[in-house]
């Protein structure tokens, strides 16, 4: 048995979606999470910064004593994973690779669409990914830098939301793709909306309950779990503003989060140093 806690981390409440298909799928587990609020959002900026970022907050989680950490963040894993993986002495996972598999599986006529933060895109890790599983399917990558400040707004499901969808889909549907990837922890929140622009014969895909699945099987292959009987707890830690984290983190949580300690970005530099 394995008392520590698994650390997840996000560039803000993104990764809440995946935080809580790993709750529900390890109940009897802790964990830490850590929102990086006051360097939100990560899309936009250079791959080295976003790299940066990572290491920093790994080395802080680690410094944290987690067994584990989840990097709840595309533009992070897209950015940083092999980084971190070297650079810290827990197992790293990452929400990108998860989803290239279950996207290879998914299509039928191997044209695959990625809608996905401009960092993602860049980075070019999914085309890498799935064409190492299957060179003869097609990426098509689309950027979409308008959804997640449409989804934190005060009105998700707007008309705005709807037509930004319709905007981004329009390159995706003439690729002829018959699976989308939502290459960004946000997007599940508004899955109804990109279902209903792209139809029933196109297959979405986000895979936080397989990368839930590769954490559980990564504690039990290296015998790091703990006492499947008892019922975790989870601390909730942001660089940000900590109401403007509790009022959007029960959102993507879908699960109320009691409290939201402030860690300083100040404090994540240090550890890295």
């Amino acid at each position: 048995m394995d008392a520590r806690p698994i650390g997840v981390f996000d560039s803000g409440v993104g990764g809440l979606t995946v935080l809580h298909e790993c709750l529900v799928t390890l109940p009897h587990e802790d964990f830490v999470y850590l929102g990086d609020g006051a360097r939100l959002p990560y899309g936009p900026r250079p791959l080295a910064e976003i790299r940066r970022f990572a290491g920093e907050i790994g080395r802080f989680l680690e410094g944290q004593g987690v067994k584990l950490v989840v990097a709840a963040c595309n533009s992070a894993t897209a950015a940083a994973l092999p980084e971190l993986q070297l650079a810290l002495s827990v197992p790293v996972i990452g929400v990108i690779q998860p989803e290239a598999h279950a996207a290879v599986r998914a299509t039928r006529n191997r044209r695959v669409g990625l809608l996905a933060t401009e960092a993602t895109v860049a980075s070019g890790r999914y085309e890498a990914l799935i064409h190492s599983l299957d060179a003869g399917v097609t990426v098509v990558p689309v950027a979409c830098p308008e959804l997640v400040p449409l989804i934190e707004s005060d009105d998700p499901f707007g008309e705005a939301t709807v037509e930004a969808v319709r905007k981004v889909a329009g390159p995706l549907k003439q690729a002829g793709v018959d699976t989308v990837v939502l290459g960004c922890t946000h997007y599940p929140l508004i899955r109804p909306i990109l279902q209903r622009v792209f139809g029933r014969e196109v297959t979405l895909i986000f895979s936080a309950d397989e990368t839930a699945l590769e954490v559980s099987e990564t504690l039990a292959r290296k015998a790091i779990e703990n006492d499947a009987a008892r019922e975790g707890i989870c601390r909730f830690l942001t660089t940000g503003d900590p109401a403007s984290f509790l009022a959007m983190g029960s959102r993507f949580l879908q699960v109320p989060i009691a409290a939201v300690e402030q860690v300083r970005v100040a404090d994540l530099e240090a550890v890295a140093a």
